[in-house]
């Protein structure tokens, strides 16, 4: 198997600082994450990373109820993140590591103002049969999904607003 087979990336140019990027990423996460990607039987009011390796990844329902979504992996403010995906084809999470994805965003400064995210959501052959159409699902979800993370970081920091 080809690392592309099993594995979806992306790159991203935004218009503000490396930190504002990371910021607005882990800590907005359900400002610009689409509301009707959630795992609940009700919309998310928030999802949450851990701001620590070991933490967890997880969406807030209108209720208050925890959906998990993974783990933090890696944590290097401002530069790195990666966290796991155990949500499974059918997007249903699955506490096993061994059947989780992984999703690596690097934060790149290329200069005050700018940052490059490179993006690798890879090791999608772990949720097992049907992982064909679940990385094509995710090379084309992705695109939107990420296209809002960098709306609302671009326009957070023209407006001079904090993370």
């Amino acid at each position: 198997m080809t690392a592309s087979a099993s594995e979806v990336r992306k790159t991203l140019t935004l218009k503000c600082s490396q930190e504002h990027a990371f910021r607005v990423f882990t800590e907005r996460m359900g400002n610009w994450w689409p509301a009707a990607h959630h795992t609940g039987a009700l919309p998310f009011r928030d999802i949450v990373i851990e701001k620590q390796t070991g933490g967890r990844w997880y969406e807030v329902d209108v209720r208050e109820q925890k959906g998990d979504w993974g783990h933090v992996l890696a944590w290097e403010q401002p530069h790195r993140l990666v966290l796991s995906w155990h949500l499974d084809t059918e997007f249903v999470f699955r506490p096993e590591f061994d059947r989780a994805s992984e999703l690596e965003f690097c934060f790149i400064a290329e200069g005050p103002n700018q940052t490059r995210v490179e993006f690798v959501h890879r090791h999608i052959d772990r949720h097992g049969k049907g992982y064909e159409a679940l990385r094509e699902q995710l090379n084309n979800g992705w695109v939107a999904v990420l296209d809002a993370f960098v709306t609302l970081a671009d326009k957070a920091s023209e407006e001079g607003g904090g993370a």
